[in-house]
């Protein structure tokens, strides 16, 4: 490949840089048409019309060891089913991990899970304590999870769970706050077993 585009960087040049008596000036034709090739003023010489057709081969014998075959090995990663908060969307049901309070473990709604994701929303304004974004984040949840909860059979739902940014990441444009409905939380809780109503 690369020996290719030099061949067409030389040719190009040569076409291009003709020296000597033979040098016509810009208003001289070139005694092609105009249309022979398109775009080009006259006077400006045209590019060849044969390139190597020969695109040469790259080596077959490059050592191995270059790119490692498990890129994911070289970065700390969550569990397949593991997302943080802010990537969880209206339906989607999770568990929680308390050593892990950024994070959802999805799972299927069929299946006994810890909570279901009523709404997502965004943060607005500026926040410069954590306090404050729990308090707006709690206030931007509390409608549509009462909502929700009033549709439920009793005892269905204990909790409500509200997720959103500290103000660290806040501050690099992460403002999700997802709110859901949950059951008992913690170990050996009340689980859902299917999708809120």
């Amino acid at each position: 490949m690369i020996v290719g585009v030099g061949v067409i960087v030389v040719v190009a040049m040569t076409a291009a840089g003709g020296g000597g008596k033979d040098k016509k000036s810009p208003t001289e034709s070139t005694g092609r048409s105009p249309s022979s090739s398109p775009g080009l003023p006259s006077g400006f010489p045209s590019l060849p019309s044969s390139l190597p057709t020969v695109v040469p081969s790259f080596p077959t014998d490059l050592p191995t060891g270059l790119v490692p075959s498990d890129l994911r090995s070289l970065f700390p990663s969550l569990a397949d089913d593991e997302v943080p908060y802010y990537m969880l969307r209206k339906g989607d049901c999770f568990d929680t991990d308390d050593a892990e309070p950024g994070q959802a473990a999805k799972r299927e709604c069929t299946r006994p899970h810890d909570a279901e994701v009523v709404t997502v929303t965004e943060l607005d304004g500026t926040y410069t304590t954590d306090a404050a974004l729990k308090k707006a984040a709690s206030a931007l949840c509390a409608s549509p999870l009462e909502r929700k909860a009033a549709g439920q059979a009793a005892g269905t739902v204990r909790e409500t769970l509200v997720q959103y940014p500290d103000t660290g990441t806040y501050g690099t444009g992460i403002d999700k706050v997802t709110c859901s409905l949950a059951a008992d939380m913690g170990e050996g809780g009340h689980k859902l077993t299917g999708p809120l109503k």
